[in-house]
């Protein structure tokens, strides 16, 4: 999937950049942290996220305007030895720093607008502020360090001396 927004890697697609873009990133980013947080628990956020989170309608206007920012048109590449292969292009006249959170926008709006959604779960480890997608019913944590620093919080929690 992230061949089919970004473009074919192989091809030597490139992304420079500057302070502008970087910035345009990071909002892409706080956007889409926002709205992680509201699909995983609708309504207030919790206390821990409250005071550094976007309200969802500005995560939502942030998200949108990025999207459009880099209009594409599907482009169909097939090297004579490999399958067809589909993704978006950008369209002539899209200035080259609008590209990248142009694709990233478009595939945070596919991924909460699709079946994967329902399986972004927060890391409950202590300090752990990652998203993750539930692959095992049994999965609590983004990676197994978080586990395991879980585990020794509970463990310390239980052998504290007052």
């Amino acid at each position: 999937m992230r061949r089919a927004l970004l473009g074919d890697a192989s091809a030597g697609e490139t992304w420079a950049a500057d302070e502008q873009g970087l910035e345009a990133v990071r909002s892409l980013r706080d956007a889409v942290r926002a709205l992680f947080a509201y699909a995983v628990r609708r309504g207030e956020p919790s206390p821990a996220d409250a005071g550094r989170l976007l309200p969802v309608e500005e995560a939502l206007r942030r998200l949108n305007a990025a999207a459009a920012a880099a209009p594409t048109v599907p482009r169909l590449d097939w090297a004579q030895d490999r399958d067809p292969v589909a993704h978006d292009h950008p369209t002539d006249g899209t200035p080259e720093g609008d590209v990248l959170p142009a694709a990233l926008a478009r595939a945070a709006i596919g991924f909460l607008a699709g079946p994967d959604r329902t399986a972004l779960r927060a890391c409950h480890a202590p300090r752990c502020v990652r998203y993750f997608i539930k692959e095992h019913p049994r999965q609590e944590w983004c990676k197994p360090s978080c586990g395991d620093r879980a585990r020794v919080a509970r463990h310390h929690e239980r052998h504290r001396t007052t």
